[in-house]
């Protein structure tokens, strides 16, 4: 992939908000022609509108990505640049409740947007890429690859299967050198996500300390491209979980549940909503959701390991899972 991103056709699922406006800033910033998927059509003009300021083509296609016929139709589309470059994998919802108090629908739906959607991105343009010889795909999943989400469970199930999806793919496309697969796993990011999403736990959702910057993520994108290589986190916080479930992954789990519990005990009451899982948001995104504490990033990690570290060490003292059974 030529480093200088000048005149790259690159594809953004997701482009409508949060990373996804983010990441179409960055690349045109860098020269790049975009085409801009989501399926909020008007979000997607206005993000059209900022990256054109920066005097580069910009092609809007509202898709809905769980319609692998309209995803197909997007691919067609933005071959009228000429030969896709990039792809950026990065349509994601989400749903935060006690399992079985979501409705299944909603579990569906998460489900159908961040696992099967990246599946029909990905069976859209690998067959152009191998006809081109060339192309990246990037694939969004998130912390929550590597260690479970309790209050969350559909959205954990989505990224761990994304992450196996990935490691497939990429050892299916080994033979054409010049074909990459990068995945992005963010910490909490700062976006208009968490409260665009479904919540059906009858308290406000925040995302706790540390939250990093949705422009870091883009940037991590943008150097991804230029440099590819298979696996990209974002933010210290996950690479503590990654650590943290791999030395003690039910430990993990319950310690996440922990600080989800003590939020909701904590937080102000809210109505149950299905967000945006059926429906795109009906107010404009932006990339930044006001979820950044007015803390250092450096303070803000210690307050997440000591949260993390506590919620293992209430975990193990109620006896839900003794030290001998964590290393077994």
């Amino acid at each position: 992939m030529k480093k200088n991103l000048h005149e790259s056709v690159v594809v953004i699922m997701g482009a409508s908000s949060g990373i996804g406006e983010a990441t179409a800033l960055a690349f045109a910033r860098r020269g790049a022609r975009l085409v801009l998927a989501a399926r909020n059509a008007a979000a997607l003009q206005s993000v059209a509108k900022l990256c054109r300021k920066e005097g580069v083509d910009v092609l809007v296609h509202p898709t809905d990505v769980t319609q692998p016929e309209k995803v197909r139709e997007l691919a067609a589309a933005a071959q009228s640049f000429g030969e896709i470059d990039i792809w950026v994998s990065n349509a994601g919802v989400g749903a935060v409740g006690a399992f079985e108090e979501t409705p299944i629908e909603a579990h569906h739906r998460v489900i159908e947007t961040n696992l099967i959607g990246h599946i029909n991105d990905a069976h859209a343009i690998i067959p152009i890429f191998r006809r081109q010889g060339h192309g990246i795909f990037v694939n969004m999943i998130s912390l929550g690859g590597f260690a479970s989400t309790p209050f969350a469970a559909a959205y954990g199930a989505s990224k761990f299967g994304l992450k196996g999806f990935s490691e497939a793919l990429r050892a299916e496309v080994s033979d054409m050198p010049d074909i990459h697969i990068c995945d992005i796993y963010p910490a909490f990011i700062d976006t208009p996500g968490l409260s665009h999403g479904a919540n059906y736990t009858g308290a406000e959702l925040t995302a706790p300390p540390p939250v990093y910057d949705a422009r870091s993520v883009a940037d991590a994108i943008v150097k991804v491209v230029q440099q590819p290589k298979d696996t990209t986190t974002v933010g210290s916080f996950t690479d503590l979980v990654r650590v943290g479930h791999f030395l003690a992954p039910a430990l993990t789990a319950r310690a996440m549940a922990w600080i989800m519990r003590r939020h909701f005990d904590k937080a102000e009451r809210a109505s149950r909503s299905s967000g945006n899982l059926f429906r795109p948001a009906p107010e404009p995104g932006g990339i930044d959701g006001g979820l950044r504490p007015s803390v250092p990033a450096s303070v803000g990690m210690g307050i997440a390991a000591a949260l993390f570290v506590t919620g293992f060490v209430i975990g193990a003292a109620e006896g839900v899972v003794s030290p001998s059974r964590t290393r077994r």
